[in-house]
């Protein structure tokens, strides 16, 4: 057995260039950094909230500019690409046995659209837009 065993090279920034999946893989994970912005802005907010109507009306027009609706927007675009890419790696994380059988991929991905559907409607509904 020698001594020094051979370690393949990796690279440490550019590994997930190498595969397609590994590529999917990044990409879902890189929307966690605008999805944490709007988080910390949703706390902002409340905090605004929570220090009278003047602070809230205040923060509340200071995100009517272009450059918040363009942020806004990029949040959505990342917000959607996350969701739509973990429903379709759900019926390799949570395969449904039924008997000896297992329920259909399309059928489990087609489940979770159905229901972020109905929630947007809902909260649409509940938000005055319908």
């Amino acid at each position: 057995m020698s001594r020094k065993p051979y370690v393949r090279e990796v690279s440490k920034t550019g590994w997930y260039l190498k595969h397609p999946r590994y590529m999917r893989y990044m990409s879902r994970e890189v929307t966690c950094i605008p999805i944490g912005a709007f988080a910390l802005l949703m706390l902002c907010t409340l905090e605004r909230l929570a220090a009278g109507p003047a602070a809230f009306d205040s923060f509340m027009a200071a995100l009517k500019g272009p450059w918040s609706f363009l942020g806004l927007l990029i949040v959505l675009v990342f917000s959607v690409h996350n969701a739509t890419s973990w429903f379709n790696v759900t019926p390799k994380a949570m395969p449904v046995q039924i008997g000896e059988e297992f329920l259909a991929g399309k059928y489990i991905v087609g489940a979770h659209y159905a229901v972020w559907a109905v929630a947007s409607l809902v909260v649409l509904f509940f938000a005055g837009v319908l």
